[in-house]
């Protein structure tokens, strides 16, 4: 390993202080450098990366968008190598309660099933879930993770990839047997929709209609706040619903619900994401060891 690559960390460290402090001389100040020290430092990386990374003017620093994605990488890569030095020191093992918050899609169809296996590998942890399907704050929920969808919103927060699934419209076999199984999207209007009632919900269906995806507009007839109760109502014969596709799998096996309008799904995605604060300090080792487990262990 070369001295450049040893020092890379460094630069690393540097950068993000620049990012948290909000200038050169803050950040020169926490790290005992000058000014022009940091400010030769960050053209350096800059140029090696072939990217600018924040945008200079006289009032303040802006990060740009490769500056953005760059800053939560750095801030993910310092913490592990926090926690990996850490662990090293202190064989410190897995121990104690993590809080986990996520929706009950998740947690019954993907998350219930590997319990299991995660306690078995760390049988001194303790497990605290709860189901939501609304965005959570994590301080006022005093979770220590959420698993959500969706792209990462707040900068003090580091998300994992955990996967990602796609989406299907389905009905029971008793609500088609009564009110017909749609050919076309048009048909969907005199439908019964089941949709979700949180503001961040879709307000349509993306569907492929001549060779194009566009969003066709839907009024629910029923709306519910969470996918459970979603899928739920679909098995009863409410109504249709579009579903991820993870959570419906075994029913459609099982002939409980049946897809429809499959010529028209877009084949859209949605992804799934460990989240947990990324500042205070290297993640506990608990945190860490199920981090880890889901990103290895997750599938759609």
């Amino acid at each position: 390993m070369s001295r450049q690559d040893i020092n890379r960390s460094g630069e690393m460290e540097v950068f993000v202080s620049v990012v948290e402090r909000g200038g050169f001389s803050a950040a020169a100040t926490a790290r005992r450098m000058t000014p022009s020290a940091v400010s030769k430092l960050l053209a350096r990386l800059e140029t090696r990366l072939g990217a600018r990374l924040v945008n200079r003017s006289t009032r303040r620093l802006q990060l740009t968008p490769e500056g953005c994605a760059f800053y939560e990488r750095c801030i993910t890569i310092l913490a592990d190598i926090a926690e990996a030095e850490r662990q090293a020191s202190t064989g410190e093992q897995a121990a104690g309660r993590i809080r986990i918050n996520t929706s009950g899609s998740f947690g019954n169809h993907v998350l219930a099933p590997l319990v299991p296996a995660f306690m078995a590998l760390h049988p001194a942890v303790t497990l605290d879930i709860s189901h939501t399907d609304r965005i959570v704050d994590l301080m006022e929920e005093r979770a220590d993770v959420a698993i959500r969808a969706g792209p990462l919103k707040n900068s003090s927060l580091i998300a994992r990839k955990l996967g990602a699934t796609g989406k299907i419209i389905v009905a029971s076999p008793d609500y088609l047997a009564h009110h017909g199984k749609p050919r076309t999207i048009a048909d969907l209007r005199r439908h019964c929709r089941i949709g979700f009632s949180y503001a961040r919900a879709i307000e349509g269906w993306p569907l492929r209609e001549g060779g194009e995806t566009v969003t066709i507009p839907i009024t629910p007839g029923l709306q519910v706040g969470d996918g459970e109760a979603m899928r739920h109502l679909a098995l009863s014969g409410a109504g249709l619903a579009r579903l991820a596709a993870f959570t419906v799998r075994a029913d459609i096996d099982a002939d409980r619900l049946v897809p429809v309008l499959e010529e028209a799904n877009p084949g859209d995605i949605e992804e799934f994401y460990a989240v947990y604060m990324g500042q205070g300090g290297p993640l506990p080792a608990r945190i860490r060891a199920l981090l880890d487990f889901l990103v290895n262990h997750v599938r759609f």
